[in-house]
């Protein structure tokens, strides 16, 4: 996958299905669809570090599927190189720091004015007291 990283074909588990559109009969009659999964939680290829940026931004599971073609293999082939790059992509961007942030006084601001028209809203719809 990169270069720090390298997962076996064993671990890949594939699933192939018919495709949709058109085709013809050899749509009807083929399972062309290529479907390839990566269980992350549970691979042994996977360092501690790795395991747990994949599983914050992909998932325990990860998915990559391709129908493009007529042909089985061709399919295959498209689907492990989607999913190299969804993995090579999770693993090699870093998540973006947080910037803390205050609200500005403005925004403060018509925070409370819509509160207070909200609450008069409220008030408005209430039944009178038998003050009023």
């Amino acid at each position: 996958m990169t270069r720090s990283c390298a997962i076996p074909l064993t671990e890949l588990e594939w699933r192939f299905a018919r495709s949709g559109g058109p085709g013809g009969q050899h749509v009807n009659t083929s399972s062309t669809r290529a479907e390839v999964r990566f269980d992350v939680a549970g691979s042994p290829s996977l360092g501690p570090r790795q395991r747990a940026r994949l599983l914050t931004r992909l998932g325990p599971v990860v998915r990559a599927a391709a129908s493009d073609t007529r042909s089985q293999a061709r399919n295959r082939e498209l689907a492990l190189e989607r999913l190299e790059r969804r993995l090579a992509e999770a693993l090699r961007h870093p998540p973006p720091r947080r910037r803390p942030t205050a609200p500005t006084g403005a925004a403060r601001r018509a925070r409370l004015d819509a509160k207070r028209r909200r609450a008069q809203t409220k008030r408005r719809r209430r039944p009178p007291g038998p003050d009023e």
